[in-house]
C-alpha cells in the first residue's frame, strides 16, 4: 500500500501475554513473538516510506508486573540490541530510546547508547523507543527542565511552546496511533503528543499484526476528514496551496 500522508505513526504493543494463553503457552513465549512482530512492523514501514515510528516498548507502570517477567523484558530488550543493532544501522535506521533510561541497569543503559551512537547519523526512518516512559512523567519532566533553564525564575506564564520544546518527543508528534489487543486508552503514552492524532484501535493481539493490519490502520487514517479546528480537512488545504 503506497502512503502519502502518514509521516510518524506511533504503537501501543499489547496483547503478548494473552496471545501466548491462548496458546497455553507462557507469557514468555508471547513476549518473544512479539519481538518477531516488531522486525516485520519495521520493515513494513519502511516499505510504505514511513518517516517515524514510536514503539511503547516498556511503560513506567510495567514495572509492578511480576519481578521474574521484569527480569525476563530486560534480557530480551538487551538481546534484541545485540541481535539486531547491525541490520537496524544497514537500514540507515535513526534508532533512540526515550524514557527515564536512569531506573535500567547499566549493561542494559549501554547497550541502548551503542545502538543510539552507531545510528546517530543514519538519516533514514526514526526509529523511537518509549521504555520506562510515561506521558505525565514526560510533561513534568519538561517543566522541570524549563524551571532548571530559568534558574526557577520565569518572568512570565510559562506557555504551551516553553513546554512543548522541553518534551522528549519535541517535533513530528504522530499523526496515527495503533493500540492492539482490543483496548480503547492511551495508557500514559505520549499524552500531550497525541492531541491532534488519529487513534486506531484494533482486538488483534501484537503477535499477529501484520502487514496487512498495517494497512488497515492505514486506510483508516485516510478515511477521516482531519481539520484540527478548521473547517476544511488538512489535505485538501494542502492541494489548494499547490
Amino acid at each position: 500500500m503506497v502512503n502519502h500522508r502518514i509521516k510518524h505513526i506511533s504503537i501501543i504493543m499489547d496483547g503478548n501475554g494473552r496471545w501466548a494463553g491462548e496458546r497455553n503457552m507462557n507469557r514468555s513465549y508471547g513476549h518473544r513473538k512479539g519481538i518477531e512482530a516488531v522486525k516485520k512492523i519495521i520493515n513494513a514501514c519502511l516499505v510504505r516510506q514511513i518517516t517515524s515510528l514510536t514503539l511503547f516498548a516498556f511503560s513506567s507502570e510495567n514495572w509492578i508486573r511480576p519481578g521474574n517477567e521484569v527480569k525476563l523484558l530486560m534480557s530480551l530488550f538487551r538481546e534484541s540490541i545485540t541481535n539486531n543493532i547491525n541490520a537496524l544501522h544497514e537500514n540507515n535506521i535513526h534508532v533512540k530510546f526515550v524514557g527515564d533510561l536512569s531506573k535500567f541497569d547499566k549493561s542494559l543503559i549501554y547497550h541502548m547508547k551503542d545502538l543510539e551512537n552507531l545510528t546517530h547519523d543514519n538519516d533514514g526512518m526514526n526509529l523511537n523507543f518509549a521504555v520506562n516512559y510515561g506521558g505525565k512523567w514526560d510533561i513534568a519532566q519538561s517543566v522541570n527542565k524549563y524551571l532548571n533553564k530559568n534558574n526557577f525564575n520565569s518572568k512570565s506564564e510559562i506557555s504551551v511552546s516553553d513546554i512543548e520544546e522541553n518534551l522528549t518527543f519535541y517535533k513530528n508528534h504522530p499523526d496515527l496511533l495503533i493500540r492492539t489487543g482490543g483496548e480503547k486508552r492511551l495508557s500514559n503514552f505520549m499524552l500531550w503528543q497525541h492531541a491532534y492524532t488519529e487513534l486506531y484501535f484494533t482486538d488483534c493481539l501484537w503477535p499477529d499484526f501484520n502487514e496487512h493490519e498495517l494497512d488497515n490502520a492505514i486506510r483508516f487514517f485516510h478515511s477521516r476528514n482531519r481539520k484540527f479546528g478548521g473547517l476544511r480537512a488538512v489535505h485538501q488545504i494542502e492541494n489548494n496551496d499547490k
